[in-house]
């Protein structure tokens, strides 16, 4: 069973959302989930609020995630239980690019590389949305070459085999951009692939891959 998150909350007098929010994280501090619950009033603490770089109330950090604005109850214990776990890393990350974060999302990611691993998921899902399939491609292009993108070769091998001809580009780009040698094994097949876009870019991925 994985471990309940910690969560510090910021709030500040006059504040609209405040209060809806702290309740929804003391019930959830009764139910186990979550571990601890730190309250700080920002204006009697402006320094912490500093720290943290928090800007304007309600913020809230749950477990790895930070949440701004109004949470309702039933959208605070989903981010409870999504504070551990490979999906909660990939719901958070579209979270953030469906508001526009990529900033905030990039620093995410930075901080713990192994985070590039649960974006695979939205790259397999040609569902997602397409400023979030977009988002995600920049946050895994920004670490080419590196072993952190080289570790996730077994998966988009897998994903160069998709049924979606969309899912199987995106895996033929993001091979290219691995700079491994073993990945033109799983290219190469994607240069008679049925769909012209695939043939295009497992082309360019091998031509990366010299």
């Amino acid at each position: 069973m994985s471990t309940p998150p910690d969560a510090l909350l910021f709030v500040s007098p006059g504040c609209p959302h405040c209060a809806g929010v702290l309740r929804g994280l003391k019930e959830l501090e009764k139910q186990g989930l979550i571990a601890k619950l730190t309250v700080v009033d920002v204006a009697e603490h402006p320094e912490r609020a500093a720290e943290y770089r928090v800007r304007a109330a309600p913020w809230l950090r749950l477990g790895p995630f930070t949440l701004t604005g109004a949470q309702s109850p039933g959208e605070l214990k989903q981010w409870a239980r999504w504070a551990n776990g490979e999906e909660g890393t990939a719901r958070y990350v579209e979270h953030l690019l469906n508001q526009g974060g990529y900033q905030q999302a990039a620093a995410f990611i930075d901080a713990d590389t192994n985070r590039l691993k649960p974006l695979l998921a939205i790259v397999a899902d040609p569902g997602a949305k397409l400023g979030v399939r977009l988002g995600v491609s920049a946050l895994l292009e920004a670490h080419a070459n590196s072993p952190s993108l080289q570790k996730l070769l077994p998966q988009l091998a897998e994903l160069a085999r998709h049924a979606d001809h969309r899912v199987r580009a995106d895996a033929c780009h993001l091979l290219g951009l691995t700079g491994s040698p073993a990945a033109r094994a799983h290219v190469e097949p994607c240069l008679n692939d049925a769909h012209e876009e695939v043939r295009e870019i497992a082309q360019e991925a091998m031509q990366k891959l010299k």
